[in-house]
């Protein structure tokens, strides 16, 4: 069994630069792996454990910084590293990544039997890079992903979050699945996956590689844009009722006065 482990490195969020095009400048900025991204790896892990003779192969689209992020991916445990990298990529919406990405999994994995993500990445956190992916390998998806309950090759059975509570959905292979954040804690790498890790090769992927061209890719390849980017400004007015016998009746009071103003 071969599982195609999409990750993402995020820039520090206290340390965001920005392009001309109002998209994140990645280069030289102070990186991490995406949280989120860090659950599909412990996912992925998991199911290496009921099934030995899985492997798990890291993808990501970033620049050359991206090799020492996936080193800790087989630090972890995974087998191996396809970074995805090239001038041209730089600027792609959620679309043009989701093409990108896999193409790279449809060249570097072609026999996978299931496709990992995080369920959001914290520099855009729209939840449609995975979705895309699926759409272009035309994989079922289960999104929201909260817990892994069985697998055994042919399918698997996982526990997600929904609006209304919490879902068991089983499905057959090969299936993308996007993770939430669990309630457990990931497991960290050991001595023997450092030393795996600083002798591993990881392999680079072009835009030539992947036999697409520059229409197709990056900013060209983007059916949408970010028009204004902006760090919100929040303000807050609180007000805090000391409990007495009439505090429902002063909340209700306060509810009804703003939701008046509100209203004009």
């Amino acid at each position: 069994m071969k599982i195609a482990l999409c990750i993402k490195q995020v820039p520090d969020t206290s340390d965001i630069k920005w392009t001309e095009h109002n998209t994140i400048n990645r280069e030289g900025v102070e990186s991490i792996i995406n949280p989120y991204d860090v659950y599909a790896i412990e996912a992925a892990l998991q199911i290496k454990k009921i099934i030995p003779d899985t492997e798990i192969t890291a993808l990501t689209m970033g620049p050359q910084q991206a090799v020492g992020m996936l080193k800790k991916t087989i630090a972890l445990g995974v087998d191996k590293g396809v970074l995805i990298s090239d001038k041209k990529f730089a600027g792609a919406d959620t679309y043009a990544t989701g093409k990108t990405i896999s193409k790279a999994i449809q060249t570097a994995v072609p026999d996978y039997s299931m496709v990992i993500c995080g369920q959001f990445a914290i520099d855009g956190d729209t939840a449609q890079t995975g979705p895309s992916i699926a759409n272009h390998l035309n994989l079922p998806q289960i999104t929201f992903v909260k817990e892994i309950l069985e697998c055994n090759g042919n399918y698997i059975v996982v526990k997600r979050q929904a609006d209304e509570g919490i879902e068991t959905i089983k499905a057959e292979l090969p299936v993308l699945l996007c993770m939430q954040m669990g309630d457990f804690e990931p497991a960290r790498a050991l001595i023997d996956g450092y030393k795996k890790a600083q002798n591993a090769e990881i392999k680079t992927l072009t835009m030539e590689d992947l036999g697409l061209n520059a229409e197709e890719v990056g900013i060209k390849g983007s059916p949408t844009y970010v028009s204004k980017a902006f760090r919100p400004i929040i303000t807050r007015n609180s007000e805090q009722i000391t409990y007495t016998e009439n505090s429902a009746q002063i909340l209700k009071s306060k509810l009804t006065e703003y939701m008046a103003g509100a209203n004009e």
